[in-house]
């Protein structure tokens, strides 16, 4: 769908080539007596005045995704929208003292979507910061992260002090979602450097900031500390506003549920993986990315001119169940 092959013979770097065949292997069936609350609880916060419609489409898509409960803090004009939109979704003024109690509640945490950089924002996530859980910083959370590195990084350390297997420098348990603008400024560099050399950006990424890295783009790249994954799948229909909103619902449903058949015995969603044991974080990542290019990939049969982030969501019910029977 991308046409990528005449631009990887000119990459040498190690890599993974995902494409939706291999969605099967990372979205196991259900067990028949599960119920929500083993399939996570995601808070997603954003929604400035004005972009509303970025916590609608990432809290939908959560549910779309397979998220058993999905809580929105958002300012007061966005929540009569949403709760006329999705009723599934349990939408929530913003206050510092919901924001504590939702925290608490929430097994993995999406930031950023329609979030802004003004105070408001900032308060956010220095919050997401200090509650050390799951999180998939997206869109202006990652300028905020940009702006002022150092805060992210010493609270890093800290986390990592309380974690005997923390890799050094870095919290492990989060995911970040840049496009080429936003990790531009993660990196302090120009969007020409990271375009030159996709593989060499989404390393140094994941270096600095740690966790796992989606750089997004035509050729979506996943990296974690040893591995980098390349995606083959997604068109330029995608290239609207709210896409990547979708994906971070997406990626945070799917860590959620924490996508390894194992990860009931060897990983904490609240700490990190454990030495030795495969990653639920960027397995959760690969299949968010997969899940949310194949979406694009489905809705483009009818156009890619034209197409919206909304078109996806039924999408990704139809898509997210490759194993059942």
């Amino acid at each position: 769908a991308l046409g990528l092959d005449a631009w990887l013979a000119t990459h040498s770097s190690p890599w993974q080539r995902l494409s939706r065949t291999d969605l099967a292997r990372y979205l196991p069936a259900r067990r028949p007596c599960s119920h929500k609350g083993e399939h996570g609880k995601v808070l997603v916060l954003g929604g400035e005045l004005g972009t509303g419609g970025a916590v609608c489409l990432a809290a939908e898509a959560a549910l779309r995704s397979g998220a058993g409960l999905v809580r929105v803090l958002t300012r007061a004009e966005h929540v009569p929208v949403l709760l006329i939109r999705c009723p599934e979704v349990m939408a929530h003024v913003y206050t510092p003292a919901a924001l504590q109690e939702a925290l608490a509640w929430a097994d993995v945490i999406a930031c950023g979507p329609g979030l802004g950089q003004g105070i408001w924002a900032q308060e956010i996530v220095a919050a997401v910061q200090a509650a050390g859980k799951p999180t998939i910083w997206d869109a202006d959370a990652l300028n905020v992260l940009a702006s002022n590195p150092l805060r992210f990084l010493n609270q890093a350390n800290q986390a990592g002090a309380r974690s005997a297997s923390a890799e050094p420098h870095h919290r492990a348990n989060h995911i970040l979602t840049p496009h080429p603008g936003e990790a531009a400024r993660l990196l302090g560099c120009s969007i020409a450097d990271i375009e030159q050399d996709r593989f060499a950006a989404v390393r140094q990424l994941q270096q600095r900031w740690g966790g796992v890295v989606i750089l997004k783009g035509a050729g979506t790249l996943i990296a974690d500390r040893e591995h980098i994954a390349l995606a083959d799948v997604g068109n330029p229909g995608m290239a609207s506003g709210g896409s990547g909103d979708v994906l971070c619902g997406i990626c945070a449903a799917l860590l959620a549920q924490t996508l390894c058949i194992y990860a009931r015995q060897c990983y904490d969603l609240h700490n990190e993986a454990t030495e030795g044991t495969a990653d639920p974080l960027q397995d959760a990542a690969c299949a968010a990315v997969l899940l949310h290019g194949a979406a694009a990939d489905q809705c483009a049969l009818q156009g890619m001119r034209g197409m919206l982030a909304s078109d996806l969501l039924p999408v990704l019910r139809q898509l997210g169940n490759p194993n059942q029977k």
